[in-house]
Formats: structure tokens, C-alpha cells, sequence
């Protein structure tokens, strides 16, 4: 098995180390104490420890291609696990990465248009108040206390200085963390384990969603940082790990390429033409997605939705029909810097 692993980690090594010259010969800047063959060691030293929901190791259960594709995320945004700026996550037989809050404060401070952030939490017993000036949420007063800290969490709050020293406030309340919180892909546990740590970085990750998409660096960066943000979230997700290798489905097919699929099991005239209306529609919502690929069509069904057949029933092409509304508000949420 050392050997096995000994070989996987030198092949994506080199993949994603031949990426990384590739996009830093298109732009991309790494943070100039940043040492990515460390990071990279670094990051599969943590992912032997790593596993499925079902104690399986990540190096396993995951394929290649996505395995190097959470590295290359990770040094395009200059993060190193053993720092506990990100870590790795297994859904399915894909390995995406996240960000801890250390981690988001350090891509952020990264931006041209950010000098620096940071969070503080509001527990019961502070005396907080803040204020609306010129339509900006603008901090007025923190008071707290050391005996405070062991007190219920009211809210959070972060703070923005911009590159001309600007000071903007997010402020989340306890439900709106709680809301943010269960559309996350990570565990509920983890969040009463480390409320403080978890408040801070969903209140970060909010707070920095308008800098982030204003940005004036890098493109490679901005969209590694929001695939690791968005890594983050479910929307009310159906169980869909897949049970090994997932067969290939063609739900966007044709009507031609459907009659030939289905000829063994041909559905009745009413269910089949609703079948046929249900691809159309997906089809539209995955260009509103901007999914364009067959292969990026599979694998957001493969991570979204629970396939029990070899092919889709009508029940699960209208559960999944939903969940792509609320991906496709979410999307256009963040485009007009709503919030989550």
C-alpha cells in the first residue's frame, strides 16, 4: 500500500506541479513565502489520514482527476493544511477542498483590494451597536467580557479595510449563521464542536463575497476561491454518494439516443413525454449554471442526485429539477451580492 500511495502521490504531484507552471505562466501569482512543493507534501501527508463516510481512504475512493484538481485549488490559493488553512473532503468518489478560517482570511488579505479582515463573535451579555451611514453598516461599539466567551453566540461580525482604508461591517445574526450553516456539506457536529471558529469564517466568507467577484486579480484565483466557498454548501442536497464507480448516464440525451436507452423499459405515453420535457428543462438550467460539458453535467448528477436505476425516474428528474431553482438562485443571489 506505501508503495501505491508513493506512486499516486508522485503522479499527481507532477500533474498538478505542470498545471501550476502553466497558469503561473498565464498570470497567476503565488504569495511570495509560499512553497508549494511543501504544501503539496504537506497536503498528502494529511489525506492518508483522510476517508469516506464509510472509513474508506480518500487515495481509494477518489479518482485522480479530482484529487489533483483540490491540489491545484490549494496552491493556486496559496494554502498549506499543515498551517490548518484548508482540508480535504471526501463526497462520493470526488475530493474537494475547503477552507478553514485561517484560510479565508489569508486568500482574502491576498486581494489587491483588501489590506486586511477580520471576525469577532457576539456573545449574550456584550454590548454591541452599530449604525447605517451613507447606506454602509458601520461598527459603533464592541464591549465583552473573558466570561462572555462560555455565553450563547447572538451573532457575528466582520470587518473589511480596504485597500484606501475603508472599514466595512457584515454583520450575521444567530439565524442567519444557523440558515447559512444548514446548507452546509459539513458535518453539523463540527459546528457545535467550534461555533466561534465556524461563525467566523461564515461571516468572513460573506463579508468578502463583494471583493472577491470585484477583484482586479488574478481570474485563476478568484475562481479557485469561490470553488472552495462554494465546496461549502448544499442546498438542501439528497443523498447522493455514489455506490462505487457511477454509471455514465445520458440525461440530456436526445429524443432519438432516449427511445434506443429506454427501449427495454418504455415508460407510458404520458410519462414519457413528460420524461422528454424534463430533459429539455435540465438542459436550459444547466447552461443558466453554466455546466456546458457532458462530463460536468454527470458529475453534478453524480454529487446532487440520488440515482437508484440505471437511468433517472420522472420523480427523480423533478427532485432534481429543484435543487438546480435553488442552485441557479443562489448563483444569481451572489451576482447581486445578496446574501446566501
Amino acid at each position: 500500500m506505501a508503495s501505491q500511495v508513493a506512486i499516486i502521490q508522485k503522479d499527481i504531484t507532477d500533474e498538478v506541479n505542470s498545471s501550476l507552471a502553466r497558469l503561473q505562466n498565464e498570470g497567476l501569482v503565488l504569495p511570495p513565502n509560499y512553497n508549494a512543493s511543501n504544501a503539496l507534501k504537506s497536503a498528502f501527508f494529511t489525506l492518508q489520514e483522510v476517508t469516506s463516510k464509510d472509513g474508506k481512504p480518500a487515495l481509494e475512493v477518489c479518482t485522480k482527476e479530482s484529487i489533483a484538481n483540490a491540489l491545484l485549488d490549494m496552491t493556486v490559493q496559496g494554502l498549506s493544511p499543515a498551517k490548518k488553512q484548508c482540508y480535504f473532503v471526501v463526497y462520493g468518489n470526488k475530493l474537494q477542498l475547503s477552507r478553514s478560517y485561517f484560510g479565508s482570511q489569508t486568500v482574502i488579505k491576498r486581494l489587491s483590494n483588501v489590506e486586511d479582515i477580520w471576525a469577532n463573535v457576539i456573545y449574550q451579555g456584550d454590548v454591541f451597536d452599530y449604525e447605517i451611514t451613507d447606506g454602509r453598516e458601520r461598527l459603533t461599539n464592541h464591549e465583552t467580557s473573558f466570561e462572555n466567551r462560555d455565553n450563547d453566540i447572538l451573532g457575528a461580525y466582520a470587518i473589511v479595510k480596504t485597500s484606501s482604508g475603508e472599514l466595512v461591517l457584515t454583520v450575521m445574526t444567530r439565524k442567519e449563521l444557523e440558515a447559512s450553516w444548514s446548507q452546509s456539506k459539513t458535518s453539523q457536529s463540527v459546528h457545535k464542536k467550534f461555533p466561534q471558529e465556524m461563525a467566523k469564517r461564515t461571516v468572513i466568507n460573506r463579508a468578502a463575497k463583494a471583493y472577491i467577484n470585484t477583484s482586479d486579480d488574478s481570474d485563476l484565483l478568484i475562481e479557485a476561491v469561490n470553488r472552495s466557498t462554494e465546496n461549502e454548501y448544499d442546498n438542501d442536497r439528497i443523498d447522493v454518494t455514489p455506490q462505487d464507480e457511477p454509471q455514465r448516464r445520458n440525461i440530456t440525451a436526445g429524443a432519438d439516443e432516449v427511445e434506443k436507452e429506454e427501449a427495454k423499459t418504455e415508460p407510458p405515453a404520458d410519462e414519457a413525454a413528460e420524461l422528454k420535457k424534463c430533459r429539455a428543462e435540465m438542459k436550459r438550467k444547466f447552461a443558466t449554471l453554466g455546466i456546458t460539458t457532458p462530463d460536468g453535467m454527470d458529475e453534478y448528477v453524480a454529487v446532487n442526485g440520488k440515482i437508484k436505476g440505471d437511468k433517472p425516474t420522472l420523480a427523480e428528474y423533478k427532485s432534481l429539477l429543484r435543487l438546480m431553482d435553488l442552485h441557479i438562485a443562489e448563483k444569481q443571489a451572489e451576482q447581486d451580492e445578496l446574501p446566501i
